[in-house]
Protein backbone atom coordinates (compact mmCIF):
# COMPACT_ATOMS: atom_id res chain seq x y z
CA UNK A 1 0.00 0.00 0.00
CA UNK A 2 1.29 3.62 -0.57
CA UNK A 3 0.82 5.40 2.19
CA UNK A 4 0.99 9.79 2.51
CA UNK A 5 1.50 10.61 5.88
CA UNK A 6 0.54 14.18 6.94
CA UNK A 7 2.62 15.10 10.05
CA UNK A 8 0.15 17.77 12.18
CA UNK A 9 2.49 20.90 13.73
CA UNK A 10 2.13 19.31 17.34
CA UNK A 11 4.50 16.50 15.99
CA UNK A 12 7.64 19.30 15.89
CA UNK A 13 6.10 21.58 18.84
CA UNK A 14 3.01 21.23 20.94
CA UNK A 15 1.33 24.84 21.77
CA UNK A 16 2.72 26.19 24.61
CA UNK A 17 6.14 24.29 23.94
CA UNK A 18 9.77 26.76 23.58
CA UNK A 19 10.53 26.46 19.65
CA UNK A 20 14.10 25.14 19.95
CA UNK A 21 16.04 22.45 17.56
CA UNK A 22 15.85 20.29 21.11
CA UNK A 23 12.59 20.69 21.65
CA UNK A 24 11.62 20.04 18.06
CA UNK A 25 14.07 17.47 17.61
CA UNK A 26 12.67 15.42 20.74
CA UNK A 27 9.33 15.55 19.65
CA UNK A 28 10.25 14.80 16.06
CA UNK A 29 11.98 11.39 17.33
CA UNK A 30 8.83 10.71 18.91
CA UNK A 31 7.01 11.19 15.59
CA UNK A 32 9.74 8.62 13.47
CA UNK A 33 8.47 5.45 15.85
CA UNK A 34 4.96 6.03 14.47
CA UNK A 35 6.21 6.32 11.28
CA UNK A 36 8.29 3.91 11.27
CA UNK A 37 5.36 1.71 12.27
CA UNK A 38 4.16 2.40 8.81
CA UNK A 39 7.30 1.28 6.97
CA UNK A 40 7.54 -1.74 9.34
CA UNK A 41 4.27 -3.01 8.22
CA UNK A 42 4.92 -3.23 4.44
CA UNK A 43 3.88 0.26 2.76
CA UNK A 44 5.48 2.81 0.80
CA UNK A 45 5.49 5.63 2.14
CA UNK A 46 5.74 9.52 1.25
CA UNK A 47 5.88 11.79 4.75
CA UNK A 48 4.69 15.68 4.49
CA UNK A 49 4.67 17.98 7.44
CA UNK A 50 3.84 21.61 8.96
CA UNK A 51 5.90 24.62 9.34
CA UNK A 52 3.88 27.07 10.39
CA UNK A 53 6.30 28.02 13.67
CA UNK A 54 9.20 27.62 11.93
CA UNK A 55 8.44 29.97 9.07
CA UNK A 56 6.97 33.08 10.87
CA UNK A 57 10.66 32.45 12.99
CA UNK A 58 12.51 32.75 10.56
CA UNK A 59 10.47 35.64 9.28
CA UNK A 60 10.86 37.36 12.85
CA UNK A 61 14.95 36.28 12.02
CA UNK A 62 14.60 38.64 8.68
CA UNK A 63 13.51 41.84 10.77
CA UNK A 64 16.19 42.41 11.90
CA UNK A 65 17.58 43.34 8.77
CA UNK A 66 16.08 46.22 6.25
CA UNK A 67 13.19 46.09 4.59
CA UNK A 68 15.16 45.30 1.02
CA UNK A 69 17.40 42.23 2.66
CA UNK A 70 14.58 40.56 4.15
CA UNK A 71 13.79 37.13 2.66
CA UNK A 72 10.60 36.03 1.30
CA UNK A 73 7.90 33.61 2.23
CA UNK A 74 8.50 31.21 -0.54
CA UNK A 75 12.79 31.23 0.61
CA UNK A 76 11.57 30.94 4.19
CA UNK A 77 9.54 28.36 2.96
CA UNK A 78 12.17 26.23 1.26
CA UNK A 79 14.57 26.99 4.39
CA UNK A 80 12.45 25.20 6.87
CA UNK A 81 11.29 22.70 4.32
CA UNK A 82 14.99 21.65 4.15
CA UNK A 83 15.17 22.20 8.00
CA UNK A 84 12.36 19.90 9.23
CA UNK A 85 12.95 17.37 6.30
CA UNK A 86 16.59 17.03 7.74
CA UNK A 87 15.46 16.34 11.16
CA UNK A 88 12.73 13.43 10.15
CA UNK A 89 15.22 12.18 7.64
CA UNK A 90 17.58 11.40 10.47
CA UNK A 91 15.26 10.32 13.22
CA UNK A 92 13.52 7.98 10.96
CA UNK A 93 16.72 6.71 9.72
CA UNK A 94 17.56 6.27 13.22
CA UNK A 95 14.13 4.71 13.91
CA UNK A 96 14.53 2.11 10.96
CA UNK A 97 17.91 0.80 11.77
CA UNK A 98 18.84 2.96 8.57
CA UNK A 99 17.58 -0.56 6.65
CA UNK A 100 15.60 1.62 4.53
CA UNK A 101 16.64 4.44 2.59
CA UNK A 102 14.81 7.82 3.51
CA UNK A 103 15.35 11.05 1.50
CA UNK A 104 14.04 14.96 1.35
CA UNK A 105 12.99 16.77 -1.27
CA UNK A 106 12.39 20.24 -1.52
CA UNK A 107 9.17 20.54 -3.75
CA UNK A 108 7.63 23.71 -5.83
CA UNK A 109 3.94 23.82 -5.72
CA UNK A 110 2.11 26.16 -8.54
CA UNK A 111 -0.29 27.82 -7.16
CA UNK A 112 -2.27 30.65 -9.26
CA UNK A 113 -1.54 34.59 -8.55
CA UNK A 114 -4.97 35.49 -9.57
CA UNK A 115 -6.01 33.29 -6.05
CA UNK A 116 -8.59 35.37 -4.19
CA UNK A 117 -6.32 34.14 -1.20
CA UNK A 118 -3.85 36.76 -1.59
CA UNK A 119 -6.61 39.42 -0.78
CA UNK A 120 -7.32 36.89 2.17
CA UNK A 121 -4.50 36.53 4.69
CA UNK A 122 -5.95 33.11 6.55
CA UNK A 123 -2.64 31.24 7.14
CA UNK A 124 -1.04 31.37 10.69
CA UNK A 125 2.38 31.44 10.92
CA UNK A 126 4.73 32.21 13.71
CA UNK A 127 4.61 32.07 17.73
CA UNK A 128 1.20 33.53 19.08
CA UNK A 129 0.94 36.81 21.05
CA UNK A 130 -1.38 39.24 23.51
CA UNK A 131 -3.96 41.31 21.50
CA UNK A 132 -1.86 44.32 22.72
CA UNK A 133 1.30 42.86 21.49
CA UNK A 134 0.32 41.64 18.23
CA UNK A 135 -1.03 45.30 16.76
CA UNK A 136 1.91 46.75 17.74
CA UNK A 137 3.39 44.21 15.26
CA UNK A 138 1.01 44.56 12.79
CA UNK A 139 1.09 48.11 12.76
CA UNK A 140 4.85 48.11 12.73
CA UNK A 141 5.77 45.55 10.26
CA UNK A 142 2.74 45.81 8.31
CA UNK A 143 1.64 42.18 9.18
CA UNK A 144 -2.30 41.07 9.06
CA UNK A 145 -3.07 38.99 12.31
CA UNK A 146 -6.02 36.96 13.22
CA UNK A 147 -7.19 35.34 16.48
CA UNK A 148 -5.93 31.79 17.00
CA UNK A 149 -8.11 30.82 20.02
CA UNK A 150 -7.18 33.04 22.99
CA UNK A 151 -4.02 34.59 21.85
CA UNK A 152 -3.38 36.12 18.58
CA UNK A 153 -0.98 35.19 15.15
CA UNK A 154 0.16 36.50 11.96
CA UNK A 155 -1.29 35.55 8.80
CA UNK A 156 -0.47 35.35 5.21
CA UNK A 157 -2.09 34.38 1.73
CA UNK A 158 -2.20 30.25 1.67
CA UNK A 159 -3.19 29.92 -2.29
CA UNK A 160 -4.75 26.66 -3.31
CA UNK A 161 -2.37 24.24 -4.63
CA UNK A 162 -2.72 23.53 -8.36
CA UNK A 163 0.60 20.99 -9.55
CA UNK A 164 3.53 19.67 -8.40
CA UNK A 165 6.03 20.08 -10.98
CA UNK A 166 8.44 17.68 -9.11
CA UNK A 167 6.18 14.84 -9.24
CA UNK A 168 8.41 12.65 -11.62
CA UNK A 169 11.32 12.40 -9.06
CA UNK A 170 8.85 11.73 -6.23
CA UNK A 171 8.25 8.74 -7.88
CA UNK A 172 11.74 7.72 -9.35
CA UNK A 173 12.74 7.86 -5.75
CA UNK A 174 9.47 5.82 -5.09
CA UNK A 175 10.04 3.39 -7.61
CA UNK A 176 13.80 2.55 -5.71
CA UNK A 177 12.59 1.87 -2.51
CA UNK A 178 12.95 5.48 -0.85
CA UNK A 179 10.48 6.53 2.11
CA UNK A 180 10.19 10.20 0.78
CA UNK A 181 10.07 13.74 2.92
CA UNK A 182 8.17 16.08 0.89
CA UNK A 183 5.96 19.08 0.54
CA UNK A 184 6.90 20.23 3.45
CA UNK A 185 4.68 23.08 4.67
CA UNK A 186 2.59 22.80 1.32
CA UNK A 187 5.41 23.12 -0.60
CA UNK A 188 7.97 26.04 -1.95
CA UNK A 189 4.26 28.75 -3.56
CA UNK A 190 5.44 29.34 -7.42
CA UNK A 191 3.88 30.85 -10.06
CA UNK A 192 4.29 29.78 -13.72
CA UNK A 193 4.46 32.53 -16.22
CA UNK A 194 3.15 32.57 -19.75
CA UNK A 195 6.57 31.77 -21.34
CA UNK A 196 6.77 28.42 -18.65
CA UNK A 197 9.33 29.59 -16.64
CA UNK A 198 8.13 29.64 -13.09
CA UNK A 199 8.78 32.35 -9.93
CA UNK A 200 8.49 32.84 -5.93
CA UNK A 201 5.67 34.05 -4.19
CA UNK A 202 4.98 34.88 -0.97
CA UNK A 203 2.42 32.67 0.84
CA UNK A 204 2.34 29.27 2.55
CA UNK A 205 0.22 26.82 1.40
CA UNK A 206 -1.75 24.88 3.72
CA UNK A 207 0.02 21.34 4.46
CA UNK A 208 -3.04 19.36 4.09
CA UNK A 209 -4.56 20.68 0.82
CA UNK A 210 -0.92 19.84 -0.68
CA UNK A 211 -0.90 16.27 1.02
CA UNK A 212 -4.25 15.65 -0.89
CA UNK A 213 -2.70 16.42 -4.05
CA UNK A 214 0.48 14.95 -3.63
CA UNK A 215 -1.60 11.72 -3.19
CA UNK A 216 -3.86 12.30 -5.41
CA UNK A 217 -1.40 13.12 -8.41
CA UNK A 218 0.88 9.72 -6.94
CA UNK A 219 -2.61 7.70 -7.03
CA UNK A 220 -1.74 6.70 -3.45
CA UNK A 221 -4.06 4.11 -1.53
CA UNK A 222 -4.04 6.01 1.71
CA UNK A 223 -3.70 9.41 3.15
CA UNK A 224 -3.04 9.79 6.48
CA UNK A 225 -3.47 13.58 8.20
CA UNK A 226 -1.95 13.14 11.99
CA UNK A 227 -2.72 14.92 14.74
CA UNK A 228 -3.03 14.75 18.40
CA UNK A 229 -6.75 13.69 18.78
CA UNK A 230 -7.88 10.35 17.97
CA UNK A 231 -10.78 10.92 15.78
CA UNK A 232 -12.92 13.54 14.52
CA UNK A 233 -15.80 13.93 16.97
CA UNK A 234 -19.40 15.20 17.06
CA UNK A 235 -19.84 18.38 19.56
CA UNK A 236 -16.34 18.49 20.36
CA UNK A 237 -15.42 19.37 23.93
CA UNK A 238 -18.93 18.71 25.50
CA UNK A 239 -20.24 16.15 27.78
CA UNK A 240 -22.08 14.36 24.38
CA UNK A 241 -18.96 14.31 22.48
CA UNK A 242 -19.12 10.93 20.05
CA UNK A 243 -16.02 10.07 17.80
CA UNK A 244 -16.74 9.70 14.47
CA UNK A 245 -15.74 6.37 13.13
CA UNK A 246 -15.97 6.51 9.45
CA UNK A 247 -17.62 9.05 6.70
CA UNK A 248 -18.44 8.97 3.19
CA UNK A 249 -17.36 11.94 0.99
CA UNK A 250 -20.62 13.68 1.13
CA UNK A 251 -21.00 12.86 4.89
CA UNK A 252 -17.55 14.85 5.18
CA UNK A 253 -18.19 17.56 3.31
CA UNK A 254 -21.07 18.56 5.60
CA UNK A 255 -19.95 18.83 8.67
CA UNK A 256 -19.57 22.05 10.01
CA UNK A 257 -16.39 22.02 12.00
CA UNK A 258 -14.21 25.00 12.82
CA UNK A 259 -11.89 26.67 10.25
CA UNK A 260 -8.54 27.03 12.41
CA UNK A 261 -8.94 22.96 13.59
CA UNK A 262 -10.22 19.67 12.07
CA UNK A 263 -12.16 21.82 9.07
CA UNK A 264 -9.11 21.67 6.41
CA UNK A 265 -8.28 18.63 7.85
CA UNK A 266 -11.64 17.01 6.66
CA UNK A 267 -11.90 19.30 3.44
CA UNK A 268 -8.19 17.72 2.49
CA UNK A 269 -9.66 13.72 3.47
CA UNK A 270 -12.47 14.16 1.68
CA UNK A 271 -11.08 15.92 -1.57
CA UNK A 272 -8.64 12.45 -1.96
CA UNK A 273 -10.89 10.17 -1.02
CA UNK A 274 -13.21 11.00 -3.24
CA UNK A 275 -10.99 10.35 -6.42
CA UNK A 276 -10.68 6.36 -4.73
CA UNK A 277 -8.03 5.93 -1.99
CA UNK A 278 -9.14 6.43 1.41
CA UNK A 279 -8.35 9.02 4.17
CA UNK A 280 -7.93 9.06 7.60
CA UNK A 281 -7.74 11.30 10.67
CA UNK A 282 -6.15 10.37 14.47
CA UNK A 283 -3.06 10.24 16.14
CA UNK A 284 0.09 9.52 14.91
CA UNK A 285 0.56 6.38 17.63
CA UNK A 286 -2.74 4.77 15.54
CA UNK A 287 -1.07 5.31 12.52
CA UNK A 288 -0.82 1.56 11.58
CA UNK A 289 -4.17 1.09 13.06
CA UNK A 290 -5.92 3.59 10.82
CA UNK A 291 -4.52 1.76 7.91
CA UNK A 292 -6.02 -1.16 9.18
CA UNK A 293 -9.40 0.74 9.75
CA UNK A 294 -9.70 -0.08 13.37
CA UNK A 295 -9.14 3.29 14.87
CA UNK A 296 -9.21 6.99 13.62
CA UNK A 297 -11.80 8.40 11.37
CA UNK A 298 -11.98 6.94 8.28
CA UNK A 299 -13.42 8.94 4.62
CA UNK A 300 -13.76 7.30 1.68
CA UNK A 301 -16.10 7.12 -0.85
CA UNK A 302 -19.58 5.88 -0.32
CA UNK A 303 -19.48 3.33 -3.11
CA UNK A 304 -16.75 1.81 -1.37
CA UNK A 305 -18.43 1.75 1.81
CA UNK A 306 -21.25 -0.57 -0.12
CA UNK A 307 -18.87 -2.55 -1.33
CA UNK A 308 -16.90 -3.13 1.59
CA UNK A 309 -20.19 -4.22 3.31
CA UNK A 310 -20.92 -6.91 1.00
CA UNK A 311 -17.32 -8.80 1.19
Amino acid sequence: MLVVAALGGNALLKRGEPLTARTQRSNVRIAAQGLAAIVRAGHDLVITHGNGPQVGLLALQGAAYKPDEAYPLDMLGAETEGMIGYVIEQELENALNHDRPVATLLTQVVVDQHDPAFDNPTKFIGPVYERAEAESRAKTAGWHIAQDGDRWRRVVPSPKPLEIPDMRVIKLLLEQGVVVICGGGGGIPILRNEDGSTVGVEAVIDKDAASALLAQQLQADALLLLTDVDAIYRDFGTDSAAAIRSLSVEEGRALDLPAGSMGPKLAAAADFAEFGGFSGIGRLDDAVGMLQGCVGTRIQRRLNLRHSSRN
